[in-house]
């Protein structure tokens, strides 16, 4: 395994953080660590104690590490919220070689001279996203490296971002001890792994539902063309069953995730379970068709509020329909639930990659996937964003034997030999 070919995305969540470390080969992704942890200082998608999220990042990040035995160091970052606003950007350049060849110092140029925009002085440059390049004239252009011309254009959109909400984000990361690579919109990301091609140019919205917040993004013509961050989530139907069950909080929680149906008409009635109440030592016996009640009323709330947003800006045809993803729609009767409110295409997209097959992670990988292709085009470099763990822990004799044949058969392995495998290296010979 190569560090220069590792990279780790960070996706700072009201319920959970998320840490996940992809390898890229031959430009496919395989998922090689996952850490995950509660968040403790987030609430509605917002940071609110600094501390408490600085350890939640650290316990995300210490259980990716152990499963790979490396130190993170550098992560690539998603941001998210209201505060995020989309313009477009259109930047000219002359191509500067002799041999009239597109290089990355054009693209590079080009790019800067989309960003010669004038923007709000509360307000940052977060990324530029190229949907286009034009050489001389001949558009609709992914990636003019290598092509011969004079006139290079880019066509794009520009993303900024409140710059106060996105220095207390990078604060924190910092904080835990790491450093930030990159900066990538959710949205995009979400979008990246969560929808087709087809569904990007007829048009789609993607509705991700997390414990704090649901994230409604329209794609249009291949591109985002809005997004826009509601103040409810999973979250919101925890509570209603602790209030409703009259039970703790974490209770609510566990019962939600082992027992929670989403549609009433499909809930089992025969499916009890008991509840402790809260202040006393008592139990109280519950059905699956009472706690669906709650839970559907809830939801079908969210969803409401998700179609009144898409009104709010301008949507209003979906030929591609909507594809929901996030961490509460792990729940049963969720899709047959949407189908009955949008009474259109619904689907939900789950990560197809091994360890993360969950809606929770679907941020998380289209962080690695979104920012490598990003970095790609832009000619950004990105690794390494690890280092291989230098003290290794005491393992058995046999062990240890075995593991310093292996590494005298490889020469790429002697390279990241530890400095305990050395010194055995030593006593041997």
């Amino acid at each position: 395994m190569n560090e220069n070919e590792i990279l780790v995305s960070l996706d700072i969540g009201t319920s959970r953080i998320k840490v996940i470390i992809g390898e890229i080969m031959n430009d496919s992704l395989n998922i090689i660590g996952v850490g995950s942890a509660k968040s403790n200082g987030m609430k509605k998608g917002a940071i609110i104690d600094i501390d408490q999220t600085v350890q939640s990042i650290k316990s995300a990040v210490e259980q990716a590490e152990r499963m790979v035995d490396m130190k993170i160091e550098r992560v690539v970052v998603g941001v998210n919220g209201n505060h995020i606003q989309l313009q477009p950007c259109h930047g000219v350049v002359a191509v500067s070689s002799d041999t009239r060849e597109i290089g990355n110092e054009d693209i590079a140029r080009v790019i800067d001279a989309a960003q010669v925009v004038s923007v709000p002085p509360e307000r940052e440059i977060v990324d530029v996203i190229p949907q286009q390049f034009v050489v001389d004239g001949q558009d609709e252009i992914t990636d003019p490296r290598g092509m011969i011309g004079v006139r290079l254009e880019m066509e794009g959109t520009i993303i900024t971002c409140a710059k106060t909400v996105l220095h207390n984000t990078l604060k924190c990361v910092e904080r835990a001890g790491l450093e930030v690579l990159d900066v990538c919109l959710q949205p995009l990301a979400a979008g990246t792994v969560s929808l087709s091609h087809d569904e990007t140019n007829l048009g789609v919205a993607l509705i991700d539902i997390g414990g704090g917040s649901t994230t409604v993004s329209v794609f249009e013509d291949g591109h985002l063309t809005g997004t826009s961050l509601l103040p409810y989530g999973g979250d919101n139907i925890t509570k209603d069953l602790s209030i409703g069950l009259r039970t703790s909080t974490e209770e609510a929680e566990n019962i939600k995730v082992e027992y929670g149906y989403a549609f009433f008409d499909d809930a089992d009635e025969n499916e009890t379970f008991e509840v402790k109440i809260i202040g006393s030592n008592r139990e109280q016996t519950f059905n699956q068709l009472q706690i669906s009640d709650m839970i559907e009323a809830r939801l079908e709330e969210i969803f409401v509020f998700a179609a009144k947003e898409l009104q709010r800006m301008g949507v209003r045809e979906l030929p591609g329909g909507f594809v929901l993803t996030g961490g509460a729609m792990n729940m049963p009767g969720v899709l047959e639930l949407a189908q009955d409110i949008f009474h259109s295409n619904v689907r939900i997209a789950i990560p197809d990659y091994i360890g993360v097959r969950e809606p929770q992670f679907t941020s998380g990988v289209g962080i690695l996937q979104f920012a490598y292709r990003n970095a790609k085009i832009q000619g950004k470099e990105l690794f390494p964003s690890v280092k291989y763990q230098t003290e290794q822990p005491a393992q058995p004799k046999q062990k240890r034997v075995n593991k310093q044949k292996n590494e005298t058969e490889s020469k790429s392995k002697e390279k990241k030999e530890s400095g305990f495998s050395n010194l055995l290296k030593y006593f041997f010979d």
